[in-house]
């Protein structure tokens, strides 16, 4: 009969890329304290790497050698584990929206989980409890648009809505308006004024 480490490396090579392992989920493996101890053992070997408390990732290996998984999949894939929306944060979504050349140099996550802070090889990612507004719409571009306004400010966010208002799509923008009523008042006020000029 194989390890109980054997088996665990042997299921995570099976799972797609970046996908995350956690004592729970390999509770079928063996006893909780047993998993726990396999996963930190296979940790300490370099077999696999321990992003945060009771989270692990298969590397990812290549001709260069042995690196961690893309952050992005990563996240994803632990977004759809743990049942969890967390999606880029202002700063991020401003950029992929064309609204600031800035490009971020932390990845800032914001989540309906809990805060906290994961590490992949010598990246850290920071996982941020947002409220609800912020999480609307997750990844479409109405909800990359609501955190790239927040994230210009009240002084900035105008000017931004009339580009968005522009390069969106029409559907994406009048989602943006419906969501208009759950935002903090400044900016509910800028998308309701704007609305209004149309």
């Amino acid at each position: 009969m194989k390890r109980l480490t054997e088996r665990i490396l042997e299921h995570a090579e099976q799972l797609p890329e970046g996908t995350p392992l956690t004592a729970k989920g390999l509770l079928r493996f063996g006893t909780r304290t047993g998993v726990d101890q396999a996963l930190s053992r296979l940790a300490k070997r370099g077999e696999l790497i321990r992003a945060g408390r009771g989270i692990y990732f298969l590397p990812v290996k290549s001709r260069f050698g042995m690196h961690s998984p893309s952050v992005g999949m990563a996240i994803k894939a632990l977004a759809d584990q743990r049942g969890e929306t967390i999606v880029p944060n202002g700063g991020a979504a401003a950029n992929w929206l064309r609204l600031t050349t800035q490009v971020p140099i932390r990845y800032v996550y914001l989540t309906s989980g809990r805060s906290r802070m994961l590490m992949f090889g010598k990246q850290k990612v920071e996982l941020r409890h947002a409220p609800a507004w912020q999480l609307r719409y997750a990844n479409r571009p109405a909800g990359k648009a609501i955190r790239a306004l927040d994230w210009l400010g009240p002084e900035h966010a105008e000017k931004g809505l009339k580009k968005l208002k522009e390069t969106l799509p029409s559907k994406e923008f009048e989602d943006l308006v419906a969501a208009a009523p759950r935002l903090p008042t400044w900016l509910a006020r800028i998308i309701t004024q704007e609305q209004a000029h149309a």
